[in-house]
C-alpha cells in the first residue's frame, strides 16, 4: 500500500473515532432530546485534507461507531438514517475544498473562512436532512397532534442549527489560524 493511501486510512479511522468521542462531549443537551456537539469538525476537517472521499469514509465510520457503540434503533432503514448516512454526508462539506484550497494558496483568509461556513453548512443540513426524515418516518408516533413533518423537523432542528453553527466557528478559527491542518501529509 502506498504511504498516502495509508495515511489517508489511518486519519480516517483516527479521526472517525475523534468524532466519535465528541459526539459524547456533550456541549448542550437539549430538554426534549438531541445534544449540541462538535462531533461533525473532524468529518469537515476530513472533507478539507482530503476531499470528498476522506470526508464521506471518516463520516461513514463516525456513523458506524455511533450505532455499534449505543445507537438507538428501532428500524434497520431508521438506522441507516440517523447513522450511516446523517454521519456520511457531513463529507459533502468537501465540495468547498477546491474553493478552499485557491483561499489558502492567496492568503485570502475571508474567502477561506467564507468556504469553510458554506462546507459546513452544507454538510450540517445534510445530516439534518437524514435525521429529520428518519424522525417524521420511524417518530411520528412521538408527534402527538403536530403533523409528523413539523415534530421532527422542530426537534432535530433545535440541536442542528445551533451544532452546526458552532462547528462552522471553531472550524473557521481553527483552520484560519492553522491552515496546516487542511494540508494533506
Amino acid at each position: 500500500m502506498d504511504r498516502k493511501r495509508l495515511q489517508l486510512l489511518l486519519e480516517v479511522a483516527i479521526l472517525g473515532a475523534l468524532s466519535f468521542v465528541l459526539d459524547n462531549v456533550t456541549l448542550f443537551k437539549m430538554p426534549q432530546g438531541g445534544s449540541i456537539t462538535l462531533s461533525m469538525l473532524p468529518i469537515i476537517l476530513m472533507a478539507y485534507r482530503w476531499g470528498l472521499a476522506g470526508g464521506l469514509l471518516t463520516g461513514l465510520i463516525t456513523g458506524l461507531l455511533q450505532a455499534v457503540i449505543g445507537g438507538y434503533i428501532i428500524h434497520p432503514v431508521q438506522g441507516a438514517l440517523d447513522y450511516f448516512v446523517a454521519y456520511t454526508v457531513v463529507g459533502f462539506a468537501a465540495f468547498t475544498h477546491g474553493w478552499l484550497i485557491k483561499s489558502k494558496l492567496a492568503g485570502r483568509k475571508g474567502s477561506m473562512a467564507a468556504a469553510i461556513i458554506v462546507g459546513t453548512v452544507l454538510g450540517g443540513l445534510l445530516r439534518l436532512s437524514a435525521h429529520f426524515l428518519a424522525g417524521m418516518v420511524f417518530f411520528a408516533d412521538a408527534a402527538g397532534d403536530k403533523p409528523a413533518w413539523l415534530f421532527s423537523l422542530g426537534y432535530n432542528a433545535t440541536y442542528m442549527i445551533p451544532s452546526i453553527i458552532l462547528c462552522a466557528i471553531v472550524a473557521v478559527v481553527l483552520f484560519t489560524s492553522a491552515p496546516r491542518l487542511i494540508q494533506k501529509g
